[in-house]
């Protein structure tokens, strides 16, 4: 999916975001909860992009991937199993692993950035953890908000919502992907 050159938000908050990044002043830093086809799409956009990815397996297929990009550091990051996790995940079959360091990975690195990607596990606490990394007039991108508990992390997040539904490039029906600002900055 990544040769189609395309994140696998919904088409419409991908027009949104790619006009939102074309008129930001640079240089544009980035850090995004989920490696994939979005890491690859922004790597042409953001002068500097950190990508945290939990899953070893896949971490270790993507690595030399995004290595080949100058503009991005890949960092994985363990869940480990846990039967009492600081921070969980409700996706099935992450119930027991403790996803506290991963979600922390943003503190790993300084500064604040234009946007943060969430797309990976325990977006709750990711979403929480990135508001306040976020650069004046940055945006949050929450990929299938529609979900329940996303819904409640984003109306507690205290944050502007658009919500960009439809079709997505992978999946044969609509979902539904959130662009967040402390206040809306004209995101269309």
């Amino acid at each position: 999916m990544a040769e189609l050159g395309v994140p696998w938000w919904t088409y419409r908050s991908i027009d949104a975001v790619d006009g939102w990044l074309s008129a930001r002043s640079k240089p544009i830093r980035v850090f995004e909860y989920g490696s994939g086809a979005s890491t690859f799409w922004l790597s042409a956009r953001a002068d500097e992009i950190f990508s945290v990815e939990h899953h070893r397996g896949f971490a270790d297929m993507m690595r030399p991937e995004l290595a080949k990009l100058k503009n991005v550091t890949f960092l994985q990051v363990d869940a480990p199993a846990s039967e009492a996790p600081r921070i969980g995940s409700a996706k099935i079959g992450s119930e027991h692993l403790d996803f506290y360091d991963y979600v922390h990975a943003i503190d790993t690195v300084e500064g604040d950035f234009d946007v943060v990607v969430v797309d990976g596990r325990a977006r709750e606490a990711c979403l929480r953890i990135a508001v306040d990394r976020l650069a004046p007039g940055g945006v949050i991108i929450f990929d299938n908000s529609h979900r329940k508990r996303y819904v409640d992390a984003i109306a507690a997040s205290g944050l502007t919502e658009r919500i960009y539904g439809g079709l997505t490039p992978t999946l044969p029906y609509p979902d539904r992907t959130s662009l967040l600002t402390k206040s809306d900055p004209g995101v269309a």
